[in-house]
């Protein structure tokens, strides 16, 4: 039996230039998360959270519209599972687009292309990734993308690998073996 260590994402080694990611989740907006958002980073813009006010604007068709601080961090968390799971440090964030309103319930998905790849000439246990990343609605819309660059460790450097504890009880397989053992029995 082989156990599988508890590991997530890619490591530097594993990116290619050109390689498109499209990230598995999806994530659909609730009224609930764009009020959070926009009270916790204290956005008084009342587009967020006012309907009526909400129903002058002629830009979103008189809708409430999503706090553009949630679309960013959204499309970020999602496709982080893909491109910086792994990564050490987040070093540049540039041409972020907004191109499409957002509003409640709307399903936002990412996906992202990887533009380059390099060694860090500091952090010998590194690299360089960059991307383009874009967040697209259900429609197929897509509604913001950016450039970015990570580092991200590499698979040698142990980073973000080998962290499960030693468990202080008998393995799995032992008391699997054990069980089948005594349902033998039975």
């Amino acid at each position: 039996m082989t156990t599988h260590p508890a590991t997530l994402g890619r490591f530097f080694e594993d990116y290619v230039v050109g390689d498109v990611y499209q990230h598995p989740m999806g994530r659909t907006i609730t009224d609930t998360d764009n009020a959070w958002i926009t009270c916790l980073s204290m956005n008084t813009n009342q587009n967020h959270f006012n309907e009526h006010l909400a129903r002058t604007n002629p830009i979103t068709d008189g809708k409430v519209i999503v706090n553009s601080g949630l679309t960013i961090a959204l499309v970020l968390g999602l496709s982080v599972i893909d491109m910086s799971q792994n990564a050490v440090a987040n070093l540049q964030f540039t041409d972020v687009k907004l191109q499409h309103p957002v509003y409640v319930g709307d399903t936002i998905y990412a996906e992202s292309i990887c533009t380059d790849l390099r060694q860090s000439k500091s952090r010998p246990y590194a690299g360089i990734v960059s991307m383009v990343t874009r967040g697209v609605n259900q429609d197929g819309e897509v509604v913001i993308s950016w450039k970015r660059s990570v580092m991200v460790a590499t698979r040698e450097s142990g980073i973000g690998q080998n962290y499960f504890p030693e468990v202080n009880a008998p393995s799995l397989t032992e008391l699997t073996a054990a069980a089948q053992t005594e349902d033998a029995r039975s």
